[in-house]
């Protein structure tokens, strides 16, 4: 545990209360960095940039190996809206490329930059595997700078109605959430997650009221020990909700 760097971020929507450990550190993200993209697709489609009907058709480099569907499907040609749900919903690694292509990372990270994510960014496509000739990683980031996203992401408007829609389909709730009560389909969670070797990530904004980001990096082969870390952080921002819920006694 003692090499586990555990980065943990809160805000009270209603309150706007804060709390944060290890804050300010820059972390690889894994697949929470698609929160960034699916920001910029959003937004893009609220403002008439891009149309969720627009079919894009499957490069042989989008493909890739990890999460996903696409690769086993017969399908060339997905729409915006299908890839930004398929991203969200399942990670899938293919439809994230091919929307990065469709829009760009420099115009991802400007798009970031813009909603105030100045060290959140993205560095590269998806790549599996990724080689030594390549960027380190996937994307780096703060879990304070992604739990302002997510913050921005509870707010009312039509990017974030539409992105929290995304992100409440997505279907894996095996790290902040998995020891406590979730109910996704009662609108309870909306979260991206993003794991890899020594990384494990969950970004999210609980029953409406708590963003978090819960970021956890340490060796290789520490995996379990990651994920135990972020689920009890899980149980510790539970905890703080149902605290911020109950009512007061004076």
């Amino acid at each position: 545990m003692n090499d586990i760097t555990l980065a943990v971020a809160t805000r009270d929507l209603v309150t706007g209360e804060f709390h944060g450990v290890n804050e300010d550190a820059a972390l690889p993200l894994a697949s929470v960095g698609k929160l960034l993209l699916l920001a910029e697709v959003a937004m893009s489609i609220e403002g008439g940039i891009l149309h969720p009907d627009t079919r894009v058709t499957l490069h042989e480099d989008d493909y890739c190996g990890g999460s996903g569907l696409l690769p086993s499907l017969s399908g060339r040609s997905w729409t915006v809206g299908d890839l930004a749900v398929l991203t969200a919903a399942i990670s899938d690694n293919t439809a994230t490329n091919a929307l990065l292509r469709r829009v760009g990372v420099d115009r991802v990270n400007a798009a970031a930059a813009a909603l105030g994510l100045s060290r959140t960014r993205l560095l590269d496509r998806i790549r599996e595997p990724r080689g030594p000739e390549d960027p380190p990683t996937f994307a780096i980031g703060t879990a304070a700078e992604l739990c302002g996203l997510a913050a921005l992401v509870a707010g009312p408007g039509g990017w974030q109605v539409l992105m929290r829609g995304w992100m409440r389909q997505n279907t894996d709730h095996s790290l902040v959430p998995a020891l406590v009560r979730h109910d996704p389909e009662g609108g309870w969670l909306a979260n991206k997650t993003g794991t890899d070797e020594g990384v494990r990530s969950d970004v999210g904004i609980m029953d409406g009221r708590m963003a978090y980001a819960v970021l956890a990096h340490g060796p290789s082969g520490g995996e379990h020990e990651l994920a135990s870390a972020v689920r009890q952080a899980g149980l510790d921002i539970a905890a703080r909700l149902s605290a911020a819920r109950a009512p007061s006694s004076s």
